[in-house]
């Protein structure tokens, strides 16, 4: 698969539109087999409404999109066979277990009983489900519906698994382990391609990443390119005292000649320099003003700060502004199936 002449996604002008809005705007994306791409951005960012497309739960208005080598508008039976998709909440069955679910599925794809039942096994006890096998899966958590919907997908291996924000709404604990389901799927040769809104997602798992506001990528890179892309550097200042805050904030920016950050920590600040030089002097200026450091680093910006650089607004702050989510079918979670 990693020896393809095609790339995994290709994507070219890409429109989709839901009344009067264009919830994706001439999408350019190119994905490698074998990779893990992100696609990042807030709710409403068109990010989900991409993805259904690529899937072919969706058609387009514009532009192309092939998807393993095949037309998403004119071969979707030849993409259906060969990809799976999970979306942002649980598509299997609450009232059966989570076995019932796997064996059901597998029963589906055509294996023999006893063929279903042994993959199904294989994949709960993978997946840390086993102790919870013949519970419904309704008496599940977040974190164990994610894991018995992934496993649900990755019945039959796909060469292709789109996952749409596959951790949302989880613990920390929770998404560390969706984490490492995925970057198992990847590194047993499955192409994924990731939305989600979590920067530090991206960061984490992301090959590459393509940023996108309101429909259309505004950039795209490794998570080092997209830190580079910006061109300076982010001072981070904790302060002993947090009462010391806003004349530090006042002395950093004229040292500086930079806006500063103010976040929920009282005692901390930050700002993005472009003349690394004046580091130094900035600190100093600090101390003669009485005003005592705890800590500091001086290193990239974060994917935060590279999306506020791009957009002029932090991820956090976005809210639903395009099409995501305005499909007339309502469908949310779907695995593709031949």
């Amino acid at each position: 698969m990693n020896g393809s002449a095609h790339p995994a996604v290709y994507v070219d002008g890409l429109v989709k539109h839901f009344g009067s809005t264009r919830a994706v705007d001439g999408l350019q994306i190119e994905v490698a087999p074998g990779a893990l791409y992100g696609v990042l951005g807030p709710n409403g960012a068109g990010k989900t409404t991409a993805l259904r497309m690529l899937a072919t739960l969706l058609r387009p208005d514009a532009g192309t999109a092939r998807v393993l080598g095949h037309d998403v508008v004119t071969e979707p039976k030849l993409i259906r066979r060969r990809v799976s998709m999970t979306g942002q909440f649980a598509s299997v069955d609450e009232d059966l277990s989570g076995r019932e679910n796997l064996v059901l599925l597998g029963r589906l794809w055509g294996h023999r009983w006893r063929d279903a039942a042994t993959r199904a096994d294989g994949l709960l006890e993978a997946f840390g489900l086993t102790d919870a096998a013949g519970r419904q899966v309704k008496t599940y958590s977040g974190g164990m519906r994610r894991r018995i919907d992934i496993a649900a997908s990755i019945l039959v291996t796909p060469d292709l698994i789109f996952l749409d924000e596959p951790t949302t709404g989880l613990d920390p604990r929770s998404r560390n382990q969706v984490w490492e389901i995925v970057r198992a799927l990847v590194s047993g040769g499955t192409t994924v391609l990731l939305t989600t809104q979590y920067l530090d997602e991206a960061d984490q798992l992301a090959d590459r990443i393509a940023v996108i506001d309101h429909g259309r990528v505004i950039a795209e890179g490794s998570s080092s390119q997209l830190k580079a892309s910006v061109g300076v550097g982010v001072l981070h200042v904790r302060l002993h005292d947090p009462e010391q805050r806003l004349r530090a904030e006042e002395l950093l920016a004229r040292t500086l000649d930079a806006s500063i950050q103010v976040d929920g920590d009282p005692a901390a600040l930050s700002a993005r320099v472009t003349d690394t030089a004046r580091v130094a002097y900035a600190l100093s200026e600090l101390t003669d003003a009485g005003v005592e450091v705890a800590n500091f680093s001086l290193g990239q910006p974060s994917l935060d700060e590279v999306f506020l650089t791009l957009t002029g607004r932090p991820a956090a702050d976005q809210r639903a502004e395009d099409g995501d989510g305005l499909d007339p079918s309502g469908a949310t979670s779907q695995e593709v199936t031949a």
